[in-house]
C-alpha cells in the first residue's frame, strides 16, 4: 500500500484546492524549548496556582446567578422578552464569565464582524472546534448550545448550562436527535423569541489545520445560518486538545502558564441557502465549511471523527498519523460501502482472495470483485494499492485493509486473516510476507519488520505460523511499540490517546444515522 499525492485527500463538494490535506487533523504535538520549560516551572509554582484559584471561585460565583435565575423556567415564559431582573443577572452573568477568562489569561478578546439578531440567524455554526476553551464565544453570547442530557447533572456546570436553555440530547431516548432537530426547527422559526444556538459541526476537536467533515445536524432544519470562525494566533500553542496528545488537565496547565493567551472571534456574514440546499443538508455543510475554510486560508478533508476512532483504535497495532487508512476509510463511506456491515461480507472477499493467492487484478477486474461500476471514487481506492503504478494490484491487501477498517481494534484478528491469505501450504510466512502484512495493516509504505520477525522466530527457520506469531503476542502484548515504532516512526507514535466512547469537545452530535450519506459526491484524488 503506497503513500503518495495519489494518496492523500481532496476538497470537497466542488471547493477550491489549496493543496493535500495535512497527515491527520486529529495529532496535537508539542515540544518546547529548554527556555520554555523554565518560563513553565516557574510559572507553574507562581501564577498557575492563583489563576486556577481564581477561575475556580469565578465559576462558584455564578453558580447562584445561574440557579435562581432558572428556577420554574418553562418553555412559555422562556420565549417572552428577558425581565429586567434577568437582564441584569444577563449581564452579572457576562462579566463574571469574562473575568474567570481573565484569569486564565485571556485578557482581550478580539472580536470581528457582527453578530447577527436572532431574527437573521437563528444558529451559529462555529469551527475550528479545537478545545473546550472554545466555549469563550458560548460565554459572550449565552446563545444555547445542543448538549448530552447527562450534562445537566454535573454539580456547577450543569447549573450554569441550564441557564443558557440547550437542547438536550438523550442517549437513552432512541428518538432523541429526531426530536433535536425538531425542537432546533422550532426555535429557528420563533422569529427570535429564543436565543440562537451555537453549534460545533465538526462533531470533534482538531488540531485547527483543517476543516474536517461537517455533520449535516446544524444544517438539516434549513435556515440561514450565521458562521463564526476562531483563530488562537499564539507563539505556542497549548490550547489545542485533540485526541492524540497532551490531555485535558494538561492543556488547562500549560495555558495557565502562559502569561497571555490571544483569541479572535470573527462573525462571518449571514450564510442563506438556496432551495437546492435546503433539501439537501449535507450539500449546504460542505458549502458552509468552504466558506468557513477560504476565511481561515486553510484546506478542507472528507476526514470525519470515525476517521478519529480508527486512527487511534485501541489495537495492538496504532496506526501512524501519515496513513492511508484513513483516505481509504473515506474512499469505502463514499463508496457506499458502510464499515459496519462488511464484517459479514469479509469472509467471502478473502475467499476469493485465497483463491486468486499471488495473482493480481486490474481496475475491471478490481470493479467486478467489489461488484461496484468503475467510478472516481474506485480508480482513487485502486490507486491506493497500486504501488508499482503498473495498473495491477494485490487483492489481498484491499481485504487486509478493509479488515482494520472494519475491525480497527482487533488486532489479531486481521492479522490471523492475512496469515490465511499469504500462509504457504504449511501454513507458514516469510519475512516478507509479515513486511506486505504489516505495512497494509498500518497503511504505510514502508515498514522494517526484521527485529520482530526474529523475536517471534526462535527457532531461526525463516518462517513463522499464525500460532507462533499469536503466543508471541499473548506474551509481549506491546510488540508494535517494542519492535516497530522504536524503530522507525518515532514519538509521533506514541502520544497519549483518551478514551473513544464519545467525541470530545463541547457540542454533541445530533445527526439523524442515514444524513450524512445521502447525495455525498463521490470524489476523485489529487494527481
Amino acid at each position: 500500500m503506497k503513500l503518495s499525492s495519489r494518496g492523500r485527500g481532496c476538497c470537497v463538494g466542488g471547493s477550491r484546492e489549496r493543496g493535500p490535506p495535512p497527515r491527520s487533523p486529529f495529532v496535537h504535538q508539542l515540544r518546547f524549548s529548554p527556555l520554555e520549560k523554565a518560563k513553565i516551572a516557574f510559572m507553574t509554582l507562581t501564577l498557575f496556582p492563583i489563576r486556577l484559584f481564581f477561575a475556580a471561585f469565578m465559576m462558584l460565583l455564578a453558580w447562584p446567578f445561574a440557579f435562581i435565575a432558572s428556577m420554574g423556567s418553562d418553555d412559555q415564559e422562556l420565549e417572552k422578552p428577558l425581565s429586567w431582573w434577568r437582564k441584569v443577572v444577563d449581564v452579572l452573568l457576562k462579566a463574571i464569565m469574562r473575568m474567570m477568562w481573565l484569569a486564565g489569561g485571556f485578557h482581550w478578546i478580539n472580536v470581528k464582524g457582527r453578530r447577527a439578531l436572532p431574527a437573521e440567524a437563528a444558529i451559529l455554526t462555529v469551527a475550528p472546534h479545537s478545545s473546550y476553551f472554545d466555549a469563550i464565544p458560548v460565554t459572550m453570547t449565552f446563545a444555547s448550545i445542543v448538549m448530552k442530557a447527562e450534562s445537566k447533572d454535573i454539580p456547577v456546570w450543569g447549573t450554569l448550562i441550564k441557564y443558557i436553555r440547550p437542547v438536550f440530547v438523550s442517549r437513552s431516548d432512541q428518538d432523541s436527535r429526531r426530536k433535536t432537530v425538531e425542537e432546533i426547527k422550532r426555535r429557528a422559526q420563533s422569529d427570535g423569541k429564543w436565543p440562537q444556538i451555537m453549534i460545533f459541526p465538526e462533531g470533534t476537536c482538531t488540531n485547527r489545520s483543517c476543516l474536517i467533515t461537517f455533520k449535516p445536524g446544524a444544517f438539516i432544519p434549513g435556515v440561514p445560518v450565521q458562521p463564526v470562525v476562531l483563530r488562537y494566533p499564539n507563539k505556542l500553542d497549548t490550547i489545542t486538545w485533540t485526541w492524540q496528545g497532551p490531555g485535558a488537565f494538561e492543556i488547562l496547565w500549560l495555558t495557565l502558564c502562559q502569561f497571555h493567551n490571544s483569541v479572535e472571534i470573527e462573525f462571518l456574514p449571514v450564510y442563506i441557502p438556496s432551495e437546492e440546499e435546503r433539501k439537501n443538508p449535507v450539500l449546504y455543510a460542505n458549502n458552509v465549511r468552504r466558506v468557513m475554510a477560504e476565511a481561515l486560508g486553510v484546506s478542507v478533508t472528507d476526514y470525519t471523527f470515525e476517521d478519529c476512532q480508527l486512527a487511534l483504535a485501541e489495537g495492538q497495532l496504532r496506526l501512524p498519523s501519515d496513513t492511508c487508512l484513513l483516505e481509504f476509510a473515506k474512499l469505502v463511506r463514499s463508496l457506499g460501502l458502510k464499515p459496519e456491515t462488511l464484517e459479514d461480507d469479509l469472509d467471502k472477499y478473502a475467499a476469493s482472495a485465497m483463491k486468486m493467492k499471488k495473482e493480481k487484478v486490474d481496475l475491471k477486474e478490481f470493479s467486478a470483485y467489489l461488484e461496484f461500476p468503475v467510478s472516481h471514487t474506485l480508480e482513487s481506492m485502486f490507486a491506493l494499492f497500486d504501488e508499482n503504478e503498473d495498473g495491477v494490484i494485490d487483492i489481498r491487501e484491499f481485504v487486509i485493509a478493509l479488515s482494520v477498517v472494519c475491525k480497527p481494534s482487533k488486532t489479531l484478528e486481521t492479522i490471523q486473516l492475512a496469515f490465511q491469505l499469504y500462509q504457504s501450504e504449511s501454513g507458514t510466512i516469510t519475512e516478507e510476507d509479515l513486511a506486505h502484512i504489516l505495512k497494509t495493516a498500518m497503511g504505510v509504505s514502508q515498514i522494517n519488520v526484521t527485529h520482530l520477525f526474529r523475536a517471534v522466530d526462535e527457532e531461526e527457520k525463516g518462517k513463522i505460523t499464525y500460532g507462533d506469531f499469536y503466543t508471541f503476542a499473548e506474551l509481549h502484548p506491546h510488540f508494535a511499540e517494542d519492535y516497530l515504532y522504536a524503530d522507525q516512526m518515532g514519538a509521533e507514535s506514541s502520544l497519549k490517546t483518551s478514551s473513544l466512547s464519545a467525541p470530545n469537545g463541547i457540542c454533541t452530535d445530533f445527526s439523524p444515522d442515514n444524513a450524512e450519506d445521502k447525495n455525498k459526491p463521490l470524489q476523485k484524488k489529487l494527481n
